[in-house]
């Protein structure tokens, strides 16, 4: 036997702070820079009832853990589930299962902000948000974390949604800055050194001609080779960085969409996050838009499962479970068979 923690989403809540976060993710993709390995999602898919099962993984050996995500959406339920094992990269041992339900806005904003902070304007300080949801909240947390913002302008389809958006942002973050909601996508973007798409959106959010030279454009929102938050003209007039390369010819939509419009092809990517970091790929000119585009990796779910696991560890919480080696259950199995 050997002991695992597994920790609920109220054990998690709190337990680490989003810079935290955005460093060991940056950690992370400095390793998938070296060689680690990392593959995109795989996503299977039920029709009666509707709903979709998805898996992906990362080792890190730096760090010393492997894992990744298993989760489902849709289904009966109307609802997603989100399972995270970790395992020691040297024993295989199991370290812990985690509710990734809690992980998921800190880790996805932690990449979004690795990637902004790399490919961004060190000056930068007006930032456009789309999108008004838990995940829109987490990309602001961790950005701010990376940049010193002037101003923060935030548009979503529902008035509602981004003034209340905007209320508890405000009421959050301790920082000079002002965040406001805006009329329209243009409103956004137009003058921003900064743009983050945090949707759920499946045709583009905002117009590439409106994105001015030298900004960066950040896209959360989709991995679906179907869906799309950027235009074809916001990929055609940027150097364009994913998670992973093999991901962008997968599943990142607004990648595909300008492929099959004739007006990029695989050469236009520029670099993985990864490779941009160590320095084999640096951030082009200053004038170049850039955009990040991430769909999600296991490479942000196991730097944020482990340190989250740590902090765990040195503050006394989880449940302690246990797992049966296969030598052993074989073992079980023999006994239970004569």
């Amino acid at each position: 036997m050997t002991e695992a923690l597994f920790l609920s989403s109220a054990d998690t809540a709190g337990l680490v702070e989003p810079a935290a976060f955005v460093d060991a993710v940056r950690s992370g993709y400095q390793q998938r820079g070296e060689g680690a390995p990392a593959e995109p999602r795989t996503k299977l898919s039920s029709t009666d009832p509707s709903g979709i099962l998805t898996t992906y993984a990362a080792v890190l050996p730096q760090t010393g853990v492997m894992g990744g995500y298993t989760y489902d959406a849709g289904f009966a339920a109307g609802d997603a589930w989100f399972i995270t094992p970790l395992f020691d990269a040297q024993t295989g041992e199991p370290l812990a299962v985690i509710d990734g339900a809690a992980l998921n806005p800190f880790k996805t904003g932690a990449v979004g902000a690795v990637g902004t902070d790399i490919l961004a304007q060190s000056d930068a300080r007006v930032a456009g948000i789309i999108g008004s949801g838990p995940q829109a909240r987490g990309q602001l947390r961790a950005l701010m974390t990376v940049r010193d913002l002037d101003i923060v302008r935030v548009f979503s389809p529902t008035a509602e949604h981004r003034k209340e958006f905007v209320s508890n942002m405000n009421d959050e973050v301790d920082a000079p800055v002002t965040i406001i909601a805006v009329d329209t996508p243009r409103e956004a973007v137009s003058g921003a050194d900064i743009v983050v798409t945090a949707t759920t959106a499946r045709e583009p959010v905002f117009d590439g001609e409106d994105l001015d030279p030298g900004a960066h454009v950040t896209a959360m929102g989709q991995y679906d080779a179907n869906a799309r938050e950027l235009d074809t003209t916001t990929i055609e007039r940027a150097t364009y960085v994913p998670d992973l390369r093999k991901r962008a010819t997968q599943d990142a939509g607004s990648f595909l969409a300008a492929v099959d419009a004739g007006v990029v092809d695989a050469n236009h990517i520029h670099a993985e996050l990864g490779t941009v970091l160590t320095g084999d790929a640096p951030r082009p000119d200053k004038e170049e838009i850039t955009v990040f585009d991430s769909g999600g990796t296991g490479i942000e779910t196991v730097a944020g499962a482990n340190l989250l696991y740590e902090a765990a560890c040195e503050t006394d919480v989880g449940t302690t479970i246990e797992f049966t080696p296969a030598s052993t259950a074989f073992e079980y199995s023999n006994t239970s068979s004569q």
